[in-house]
């Protein structure tokens, strides 16, 4: 079938990033013997034409859309961004009546409530590869689409239960060919990887088990590499790795860490590390690498609040990872949630001193904590009254402990204006 897939981000939150889970997608429509053209949104001044040419030229028969960002996660004026998507399946409906087919980590969140907003036809839950390999080939022959794994379908609801590839070395990764290669010299982009897929912490507040599952799922450090040398011959040096938690399992890490030396790729990549288990034989490794920046997302820097998030690591461990880091010339952002449940004035004071004690080069702050379906934080938030059960959260609602909202926005502005290397 002929098969058209538009990545429909073209927000640059962070940084800009190129669609690689999409492009996974594109390479399982591949493999299944589709015909397929791929836009990435973000790389156009103006996507419409672009996306009018596609659908003239191309005369695509089925038409699958990622959605990767629901809102900015800003509690004191929030930007919904769904808008953009809805003009996409708008423009695709209006040309073409075949089914349009919405995917992405933002969709996964809120199956039901996005097709509704969009107006599309139908939608999957999770991993896409297999499942939309597996939908083309049932419109393809005409069949039922009833054991779609994942598969919504708008007024009807789920189809048949999401399922997830045990070993993720059975998606093909997608080849640099797909992408512009001009983006290489950008210095905004980096390159989106992610070797493991699934998260086992269950953090209070985290939406990663609606989208990736509870298990971790790792791909081999011989498939990584691999694929990183092909892109780094297309001229990508600059590696993001997108995993949950780059550090867990350890000895996964250390042994993806120590083939990527061995390989001699020269990479400048940046990572997401748990602050628990950072051990300075990981961090050794993680330099010769080629790791030179880490995100160390430990969110409050009071125990009995960690405790509360089911975070599984103290305040100690924050420390001695931060150190070590250091010590091999890695920078290191590390990100403050405040406002959360049993968030108090002394708790908030605790954190921002403990985060400034650390030295790190860079101090990311978040006001009020986003609240996701199917998450603990969203019980919380029903049990006090912040929410209804009822309550449609594909419009982003915020829990900030009651009667603390004016004066932490007064105290983090200040801590601000002192510290210019800390940002909302």
């Amino acid at each position: 079938m002929r098969t058209l897939l538009i990545s429909a981000n073209t927000e640059k939150i962070n940084m800009p990033a190129l669609p690689i889970g999409l492009g996974c997608v594109a390479a399982a429509v591949l493999n299944a013997g589709h015909d397929m053209r791929f836009l990435d949104l973000m790389a156009a001044d103006d996507w419409r034409p672009m996306l009018g040419d596609a659908l003239t030229a191309f005369a695509p028969e089925v038409i699958g859309i990622s959605i990767r960002n629901i809102d900015d996660q800003n509690s004191l004026d929030p930007r919904f961004l769904l808008e953009g998507a809805c003009a996409v399946v708008a423009r695709c409906k209006a040309a073409r009546r075949v089914p349009v087919v919405l995917g992405g980590a933002g969709y996964s969140i809120f199956p039901e409530q996005v097709l509704d907003y969009t107006g599309a036809d139908m939608g999957i839950q999770g991993e896409g590869e297999a499942a939309f390999a597996a939908l083309l080939s049932c419109l393809a022959a005409d069949h039922p689409l009833t054991d779609v794994p994942g598969l919504y379908l708008r007024g009807q609801g789920l189809q048949a239960p999401r399922s997830f590839v045990p070993e993720l070395d059975r998606i093909s990764l997608p080849d640099p060919d797909l992408f512009d290669r001009r983006l290489a010299d950008d210095p905004a982009y980096y390159l989106p990887f992610q070797t493991r897929r699934g998260c086992p912490l269950r953090c209070s507040y985290c939406s990663t088990s609606s989208i990736e599952g509870t298990r971790i799922r790792k791909r081999s450090p011989e498939m990584v590499v691999d694929s990183l040398t092909r892109w780094r011959a297309a001229g990508f040096r600059r590696i993001f790795f997108v995993d949950n938690v780059f550090n867990l399992p350890p000895g996964y890490a250390q042994a993806l860490c120590e083939r990527i030396t061995a390989a001699g790729l020269d990479l400048n990549w940046r990572c997401i590390l748990y602050p628990g288990q950072v051990t300075e034989e990981l961090v050794r490794a993680m330099a010769r690498a080629g790791c030179r920046e880490v995100s160390l997302g430990f969110e409050s820097g009071f125990q009995p609040l960690l405790d509360a998030m089911h975070k599984r690591f103290h305040t100690a461990d924050i420390r001695d990872a931060s150190r070590r880091l250091a010590g091999h010339g890695i920078r290191r952002t590390g990100f403050l949630l405040l406002g959360g449940p049993g968030e108090t004035r002394a708790s908030v004071e605790t954190s921002l001193a403990f985060a400034d004690a650390l030295g790190l080069e860079m101090v990311k702050l978040t006001v009020g904590v986003r609240i996701y379906p199917h998450t603990e934080l969203a019980r919380i938030a029903v049990r006090e009254g912040v929410i209804k059960a009822d309550t449609n959260l594909l419009h982003p609602r915020f829990y900030i402990a009651p009667d603390l909202e004016d004066w932490l926005r007064e105290t983090v502005r200040i801590w601000l204006a002192e510290r210019p290397h800390w940002m909302l």
